[in-house]
């Protein structure tokens, strides 16, 4: 199934700041999990957004909303969680 990806203006401002090396590796990440939720994802318990997919040493925090991924976060590991 292919999900279409909208980003919150939060997670756009935070990936931004990102070198533009590590932008691109994310966002490679965030279209191929767009196919078919593909890549290093988690289910999160008790925690909202309720997905992670990890990349290297950052977090993209979303939501599956029908056919939407919803971004909320993009956030580096040892920040994503607080």
């Amino acid at each position: 199934m292919k999900y279409q990806v909208k980003f919150k203006p939060k997670a756009i401002k935070e990936l931004e700041k990102f070198s533009s090396q590590d932008k691109t590796r994310i966002i490679a990440k965030i279209e191929a999990m767009a196919d078919n939720l593909q890549g290093d994802i988690k289910k999160l318990t008790n925690f909202f957004p309720q997905y992670r997919l990890r990349v290297g040493n950052y977090r993209v925090l979303f939501e599956i909303e029908d056919d939407t991924l919803m971004i909320y976060r993009v956030k580096h590991r040892q920040n994503a969680y607080n």
